[in-house]
């Protein structure tokens, strides 16, 4: 008798991992927004330097990656497991996987990518010129 087949569980973390790297793209995109909006606003949260050296690291991950023309490594997970789940890395899968991913992926050349992040990079280091975080209570 054959061992009971994992396929499933693979197919569920690429999922699982498709949403996170969606909602960190959602982070990047929304958090740049909001800091200028919640300046606005009134609203404190925006400038703690928690949330700012967040959005920072996540947009410089990013601009990094580009530069240094590497695959971000959430999407390489992501192929891994599916391909492990007996599915091509891309296209195709379920709902929540090609939805996300029409969302997630574009094909464009990279420069495309490596200057849309650079100047998203810099339009949030001019959030953080504008915006600076308070560092005091």
């Amino acid at each position: 008798m054959d061992p009971p087949r994992a396929d499933w569980l693979y197919a569920l973390a690429g999922d699982a991992l498709l949403v996170l790297h969606f909602a960190i793209v959602l982070f990047v995109v929304v958090g740049l927004v909001l800091v200028p909006l919640g300046n606005a606003a009134g609203w404190r949260w925006v400038n703690h330097p928690g949330f700012r050296l967040a959005h920072l690291a996540a947009i410089g991950i990013v601009v990094a990656e580009s530069w240094l023309g590497i695959t971000c490594p959430l999407t390489e997970w992501e192929s891994w497991l599916r391909i492990r789940a007996g599915a091509e890395g891309y296209p195709g899968g379920g709902f929540v996987q090609t939805w996300v991913t029409r969302l997630l992926y574009y094909d464009a050349p990279p420069a495309v990518f490596t200057v849309g992040y650079t100047l998203f990079g810099l339009a949030v280091l001019w959030a953080w010129w504008r915006y600076p975080p308070r560092w005091r209570r």
